[in-house]
């Protein structure tokens, strides 16, 4: 089998193409949470917490060659766990739902099988022979 073939191979397989569409639409998710985040939540929560904007959040570690600040940015680092959170629950929360989806219906009470014919016609011969 040559290598292009088996690349076909596995490439036309479900799962990877069920990955492909899956790493796309989380891309696409992962910035429509960042931007909730970035422009409503972390906004809301500052005026909260008096007036702080997480995004410039910074401490000077130390100055470069050039004499510019070494900033740690704890604020963009605060944002990111908050997107992670936000994507983490929604992720769950979908999973559990497919899950749930997947169970199988609880089995139906069982039916007990009706006797075989022979059983049923020599008690219909033991019935006869009782009545005379």
């Amino acid at each position: 089998m040559s290598l292009a073939s088996e690349f076909k191979e596995f490439a036309m397989r479900g799962n990877v193409i069920d990955l492909a569409v899956g790493v796309v639409i989380g891309g696409a998710f992962g910035k429509i949470v960042s931007s909730l985040v970035d422009a409503i939540i972390m906004p809301v929560v500052g005026v909260l917490t008096g007036g702080v904007n997480f995004s410039t959040l910074a401490l000077e570690i130390a100055k470069n060659s050039k004499g510019e600040a070494v900033l740690l940015k704890y604020g963009a680092f605060i944002q990111s766990v908050v997107d992670f959170l936000i994507i983490a629950f929604v992720i769950f929360i979908a999973i559990r739902g497919i899950n749930q989806l997947k169970k199988a219906p609880p089995p139906a009470p069982a039916v007990p099988a009706p006797p075989p014919r022979e059983e049923v016609l020599l008690e219909e011969i033991r019935d006869l022979l009782a009545k005379r």
